[in-house]
């Protein structure tokens, strides 16, 4: 087998920070996603390999073992286990044979060679002291993305979707955040020779709102005001996405004010009855279209 860069499929540097690789697999997820590639073999091979890429180096205990073992990654507690056996049954029978040996391991093996003949192409574990053994191995992970408007992941909710032709119903809890990822253990593909089954991965994708932009767990809008009430004070409403809310302008308000409403940003994730702030940013409105009366007036103010 030959080896799978992963950091080569995502376009990324081996050195790539985890919003790196974040970044690049939903540039490339979006490009080559079947919906915009109906009927393209090719998209569809490289949306599978930008899933698999995303699905190891984006984990931090996966990307680790990637670095260990290559493409064999998945497989590395196996291999672990071989080795010990073949260092005891060595033992065992006084000499170190042709197979691997692990003591004298200077990391030039070719783990595609060492895999290759210790699990072969029918997941055969190999030979240890007591013989052939069959080997358990895990189904493989599978990757899926899954688009919310900001108002959708403002509570919590259920939906349905279809992977590999089965239907699952989930709970998303109120304050999931863009780029999150959830797991759904047995989900995945099946395992083999009677292994468990991978698991689920879902990305969460927030699509941006018109009328507010989350920071964290903030929420920032803007709100017009006119000239008058900024000048006079008074009151003015605005919609939250807990309904809406009456506030008090004070007079003299500058243009680009902001001010702060305490517990109505977005609900804290897996926190019950937490919220962060909304940050509302008044924008003064200038009249235009005056009267000659109005425009008289306001001269009247400036040389006042």
């Amino acid at each position: 087998m030959a080896f799978i860069d992963y950091y080569k499929i995502l376009g990324i540097e081996r050195n790539a920070s985890a919003e790196d690789i974040k970044k690049a697999y939903r540039k490339l997820a979006r490009k080559y996603h079947p919906d915009m590639n109906p009927n393209d073999k090719e998209a569809e091979k490289k949306f599978k390999e930008i899933n698999e890429a995303n699905e190891v180096l984006s984990n931090a205990e996966n990307r680790a073992k990637y670095y260990k073992y290559g493409e064999h990654w998945k497989h590395g507690e196996e291999y672990e286990r071989a080795q010990q056996q073949q260092r005891k049954h060595q033992q065992y029978s006084g000499n170190s044979g042709s197979g691997f040996s692990g003591a004298d391991y200077d990391g030039s093996e070719d783990f595609s060679d060492f895999f290759q003949s210790m699990f072969g192409g029918n997941g055969n574990f190999g030979r240890n002291a007591r013989g052939s053994a069959s080997g358990k191995f895990k189904g493989q992970d599978i990757s899926a993305e899954l688009n919310l408007d900001l108002r959708d992941a403002y509570k919590t909710h259920q939906q349905t979707f279809e992977i590999n032709g089965k239907k699952i119903r989930i709970t998303i809890p109120a304050g999931v955040y863009d780029g999150q990822q959830i797991k759904l253990k047995g989900h995945g593909n099946p395992g083999m020779n009677g292994g468990p089954n991978g698991d689920l991965y879902i990305t969460f994708n927030i699509n941006e709102d018109k009328d507010f932009k989350r920071e964290g767990d903030d929420l920032r809008a803007s709100v017009d005001i006119d000239l008058y009430t900024a000048v006079l004070g008074g009151d003015v409403n605005i919609q939250t996405l807990d309904g809406a809310v009456k506030l008090k302008v004070k007079p003299g308000t500058q243009n680009g004010t902001t001010v702060r409403l305490k517990g109505k940003g977005f609900p804290i994730y897996k926190k019950e009855n937490e919220f962060g702030d909304l940050y509302v940013t008044y924008n003064v409105k200038i009249p235009t279209h005056l009267t000659e009366k109005q425009k008289e007036l306001f001269q009247q103010l400036k040389n006042s």
